[in-house]
């Protein structure tokens, strides 16, 4: 079963999408950079935590490219390197989103609480979900099985939250950086295809942990049915 091509058959359709948006992202991400900016990433993101009185919220450097992140509890916003330092729309841009998520954080947006209580579950759900669809399977007790899509679906839930929390976090970005004059309006265009590109990669995920829960009822229900006959 873990090898079965039909599964990749099943989910080619966000593997695809995902591999032309991660193109799509890394091309505008790199084009970007080439664009100057007033600011760098950090101090970008440290002027929009400030203005919105979050000087409770650290930033910090992480290892790796497009690591960036926000950890709402720690209240600590990560950028890569590059995006620490440099003085570029693409660092500006990627900075923007993330102080985004802490404010969204500070303001108690819904979604985003939403997404963090189901952050247990999804990482539960992933293993412990498949490991008792297969026990399911292997003693033929078909409520075993869907206690075992229940917890698998946590991932397609949290995926599918996640959505507004990503694309709110680009809308606060793009608006924030044109209001602070960080990033001026014509050279917006280069901001907008990083994280509209960098919208569409989560899209791909939750296209393919939904796929994902659907091939696995397919499979492991159909399969119990058939042990059944």
């Amino acid at each position: 079963m873990f090898f079965d091509p039909m599964y990749f058959v099943f989910i080619a359709p966000a593997l695809l999408l995902a591999f032309w948006a991660r193109n799509r992202m890394t091309t505008a991400y790199h084009e970007g950079h080439q664009i100057a900016a007033p600011l760098s990433g950090a101090a970008a993101a440290r002027y929009i935590l400030d203005s919105a009185g979050l000087q409770n919220v650290a930033i910090e450097q992480t290892p790796g490219e497009l690591s960036d992140h926000y950890s709402p509890t720690e209240k600590v916003l990560r950028l890569s390197q590059r995006n620490f330092f440099e003085q570029s729309v693409s660092a500006v841009g990627i900075a923007a989103h993330e102080a985004g998520h802490a404010l969204q954080d500070a303001e108690r947006y819904a979604p985003m609480l939403i997404r963090n209580m189901a952050v247990p579950l999804a990482n539960f759900g992933g293993t412990g979900g498949l490991m008792i669809m297969i026990l399911g399977v292997a003693l033929s007790m078909k409520p075993l099985i869907w206690v075992g899509i229940a917890l698998f679906a946590g991932i397609a839930f949290f995926q599918l939250i996640n959505l507004p929390v990503e694309y709110d976090a680009s809308a606060r970005a793009k608006r924030i950086l044109v209001e602070h004059g960080i990033v001026p309006q014509h050279e917006m265009p280069y901001v907008n295809k990083v994280l509209n590109a960098a919208a569409l990669t989560y899209v791909a995920g939750m296209m393919e942990s939904v796929l994902t829960l659907l091939y696995y009822a397919m499979h492991f229900l159909g399969g119990s049915r058939s042990s059944e006959e």
